[in-house]
């Protein structure tokens, strides 16, 4: 079970009160708004309502809306929605849309970007600058903070491969730079402090022309275009690709490419997507989610890894190999 919100009649009356505190100055720093539907900010278009929903105007605010935030107060980084799957229930909890730190600076091979700029942003400036290092990202429906967060990568390339450096908001508010080599970085995996987020990253990229790097990036969109159901709400790789092998592989082998579960359905095209076919619930995606890891681990005795972020209240443990009563 992940339990990232604490129930609002837990909470003592002086807590309720800071918390308050807290959310009537965010009204000055931001963009803030109540019982937001969460379907409206995933790629797969489902999810119920967060308690509330913060877009910092800027940096400043940000460190200053952190420096204010109640201890116990819960929030959870949005990214661009692009592989998070919130419950039908919702979230009681603080989401923060990083999208307005989405400065963009180029010194020589140095790029260094604000969270909340789109990775596909990121890559066209790099290659009209002729910088090469990041061209997957032209691919990427997420931006710079998410990116940076899970080690996002495909086409042999990731972002380890040329971070530098990030910026990090801890949870008490304050911030600092830590080196890439302090990250622990792995495949789809960065070791971050717990409560911190990522604000900015500086990049080191190598030089070559412009020309040669848009036509890889062409390369990368039309392959993954040919070979992914981007045309329908999907929220990227559901599974993390087990060592020696793919994900996708397992799956299908498994005969569940086109099995679905109410509107939540193994893609036709790429059977490590989770595509939402018109009325899928949140509930659909995860008993998917469920069923495949099941049908791979019971086949092929390998437990698949979620890739997908599962947010707030979720009745299995993927840590191990057994299922909660809730999730069969």
């Amino acid at each position: 079970m992940s339990a990232l919100a604490m129930p609002r009649d837990s909470q003592p009356e002086v807590q309720e009160g800071a918390l308050q505190a807290w959310i009537d100055l965010l009204t000055v720093l931001g963009s803030l708004r109540s019982d937001e539907p969460m379907a409206r900010h995933t790629t797969l278009a489902v999810g119920g309502p967060a308690r509330w929903l913060f877009r910092p105007r800027d940096l400043d605010a940000l460190i200053e809306a952190w420096q204010a935030k109640p201890s116990d107060a819960c929030v959870i980084p949005l990214g661009r929605g692009s592989n998070m799957l919130v419950p039908d229930a919702g979230l009681d909890a603080l989401v923060v849309d990083l999208s307005e730190l989405n400065t963009l600076a180029i010194d020589g091979g140095m790029v260094v970007a604000g969270a909340g700029v789109r990775m596909s942003r990121f890559a066209r400036q790099c290659a009209e600058h002729g910088l090469s290092g990041c061209e997957f990202m032209a691919t990427v429906p997420g931006d710079i903070g998410g990116g940076v967060a899970m080690n996002a990568g495909c086409f042999a390339q990731q972002v380890s491969d040329t971070l530098q450096f990030v910026e990090l908001l801890l949870a008490d508010g304050e911030l600092v730079k830590v080196e890439a080599e302090g990250l622990a970085m792995g495949y789809r995996h960065t070791q971050l402090p717990a409560g911190a987020l990522v604000v900015r990253a500086g990049f080191a990229l190598s030089a070559d022309h412009p020309d040669q790097i848009r036509e890889r990036m062409r390369a990368m969109r039309s392959r993954r275009t040919a070979t992914q159901p981007l045309a329908q709400p999907n929220c990227g790789s559901v599974f993390k690709n087990p060592d020696g092998d793919h994900a996708a592989r397992l799956i299908e082998a498994a005969g569940l490419k086109g099995f679905a579960i109410g509107g939540a359905q193994v893609s036709e095209q790429h059977a490590n997507f989770i595509v939402n076919t018109g009325e899928a619930s949140s509930r659909d995606v995860f008993d998917l989610i469920v069923r495949m890891r099941a049908e791979v681990l019971q086949r092929f005795g390998v437990a698949l890894e979620p890739e997908v972020r599962l947010v707030g209240e979720w009745q299995f443990d993927f840590s191990d190999e057994g299922e909660s009563d809730d999730a069969r």
